[in-house]
């Protein structure tokens, strides 16, 4: 990067982080630092509730999951809308009616301790491994501009995070998220501006559209029933809708958020704003990918965007042999440029007849293009058994630092370290506030004072963020990283919602029965999973499913006394 990206940079994180210390200065005792002394107004919660979803993962690996693959992905937020309807209707009025700090506190007085500290441990296992994943995200970034090893970038990435998160708490993630979500908003639109100026000039921006439609990149609905298709209307509206409602009514990093809220007004008006805005949200993001994919129809694409391991082939054995695909990959490079200077023309005289052939020829290199990548990736795996094949998270990447103007580029890496620091600060801050007031307020020092849970807050931050840290360290292998976490999430969210669902609307179901029905659940949800009989977001379906069935059949076994809350 140059100068001025790096100043650029540094001014943008300097304010975030200033601006959040300065408004989390004088806290003294956890209700300041877990739940922001509940005073926060509807659109802090809302913008709040936004950034802790939206991490550095969301801007990294959906651009490239959209230049692979196309927009089918959005689907997957489908059922967002309907479950932030169903938890205004239910989770808010309890959770603030009980003055709760965690969501698990409920689950005591509904059934026992034991069905509580299950729920608390799978969400500790989950986010633990999944805050690790957000960490590594941004990591990305610096070991590609610095030429850094990934690990060493990551410990940085890290320890910055975790210094700021044990300062500040919830109402400093709070602050500064809202600062975050507004320089993210406009930063994305200067990046779809901006890639969008860079196509030829009689190429606007419904043009470059149909040309990555005639490509198959933008399919963003699909109506089929196919269970083991991963992104349809269906798995969005019906898995998505039990992912969603599990990941904001039951994981303690999104409940944190909407307790900040003064009132029960407030984090429903928080949560219905995050409802309206986060399928456009996601929609643009995927777009400025698919943006990408024309600009490169235009103009040579890398093969293999991930330059470590591209520079480790070039000084292998196998040096030759790549180049010599690279060599075809220009020369298929030039005829697609060709292919899609016809679309253009037919785009332009309204010539249906010659934008089929041109767009059939042009998916046709396009094919060709993917049969000379898997030749790249199998001399990467003859080079090295070991190495990334999934380059996904670094195609954005990719493009802004090699074709962005100084100052834009440092103003959109910034974005990604903003993104990162808020999810990873409320994720830490909720695994930390989970710890405190289910195991040590509640079995080790019931008696405490404020200024000792405080104390003991920041040192289980502390805690975590080092054990998200050593997650971090493995999660290079794990894939697109933003499918990785809804996977991740999708094993063990079905199972917890399943208990809270229990919890609201199934009165008649105990303590024991569905204690042993999420165990129950939890082993069918890896069972399914492992045998991969269906897309990953039914699980989450399944594990609700599970549960509920599971306490129906074992309450008549366990005779669960029904404790009146």
């Amino acid at each position: 990067m140059s100068a001025l990206d790096w100043i650029v940079l540094f001014i943008t994180l300097l304010l975030i982080v200033a601006y959040g210390m300065y408004r989390s200065r004088g806290i003294k005792n956890i209700d300041g630092f877990l739940v922001g002394d509940r005073q926060l107004p509807w659109y802090n919660v809302g913008l709040s509730v936004m950034a802790t979803q939206a991490s550095a993962i969301t801007f990294l690996s959906a651009p490239g999951l959209a230049y692979s693959s196309g927009m089918s992905f959005v689907q997957f937020y489908f059922g967002l809308p309907l479950a932030m309807i169903m938890l205004c209707v239910t989770f808010v009025p309890i959770f603030h009616k009980m003055k709760v700090y965690t969501a698990y506190e409920f689950l005591e007085k509904r059934f026992d301790v034991n069905t509580r500290m299950l729920t608390a441990a799978l969400f500790l296992i989950q986010r633990g491994i999944s805050t690790g994943i957000t960490i590594f995200a941004p990591s990305i970034i610096l070991s590609t501009i610095l030429n850094l090893d990934v690990t060493y970038t990551t410990l940085i990435i890290g320890t910055v995070v975790i210094v700021y998160t044990v300062w500040g708490g919830t109402k400093a993630v709070s602050y500064t998220q809202l600062l975050q979500m507004g320089i993210i908003f406009v930063s994305l639109l200067a990046a779809g501006i901006m890639v969008v100026s860079y196509l030829p000039a009689d190429v606007g921006f419904t043009e470059a559209i149909h040309i990555a439609g005639k490509s198959g990149k933008t399919n963003a609905i699909d109506w089929s029933l196919d269970l083991n298709n991963q992104y349809t209307v269906w798995t969005g509206l019906i898995g998505g809708f039990f992912l969603q409602l599990s990941y904001f009514g039951t994981d303690q990093s999104q409940v944190g958020r909407y307790l900040t809220g003064s009132s029960v007004r407030d984090s429903r008006m928080g949560l219905l704003m995050n409802g309206l805005l986060k399928i456009p949200m996601q929609f643009c993001i995927l777009l400025i990918g698919v943006l990408v994919f024309t600009y490169y129809q235009f103009h040579t694409a890398p093969l293999f965007f991930n330059r470590v391991e591209v520079e480790k082939i070039q000084k292998s054995e196998y040096s030759q042999e790549y180049e010599s695909i690279i060599v075809a990959h220009e020369a298929l490079s030039a005829q697609k440029n060709a292919a899609v200077q016809e679309l253009t023309k037919g785009l332009k005289a309204d010539n249906s007849e010659l934008v089929d052939a041109a767009g059939t020829q042009l998916k046709d290199y396009n094919e060709q293009d993917k049969l000379l990548r898997s030749q790249v990736e199998e001399l990467l795996k003859k080079n090295d058994p070991k190495a990334d094949l999934n380059d996904n998270n670094y195609i954005f990447l990719s493009f802004v630092t090699s074709i962005f103007p100084k100052g834009l580029i440092g103003l959109l890496i910034a974005i990604i370290f903003l993104a990162s620091m808020g999810a990873t600060a409320s994720a830490i801050n909720s695994l930390s506030s989970t710890t405190v007031i289910d195991i040590y307020k509640r079995f080790i020092n019931k008696n405490g004072t404020d200024r000792g849970y405080l104390n003991a807050s920041r040192i289980f931050t502390l805690f975590w963020g080092i054990i998200s840290l050593i997650v971090a360290l493995f999660a290079g292998k794990l894939g697109n990283l933003l499918e990785a976490v809804n996977i991740l999430g999708s094993l063990f969210y079905g199972s917890i919602l399943g208990i809270f669902i229990v919890a609201f609307y199934v009165k008649s179901i105990g303590g024991k029965a569905v204690f042993w029905a999420a165990v129950l659940s939890e082993v069918v949800v890896f069972a399914v999973w492992k045998a991969d009989v269906m897309a990953y977001l039914w699980l989450n379906l399944v594990g609700c499913a599970c549960v509920v069935l599971f306490g129906l059949l074992l309450q008549p076994i366990f005779k669960s006394k029904i404790p009146a809350i």
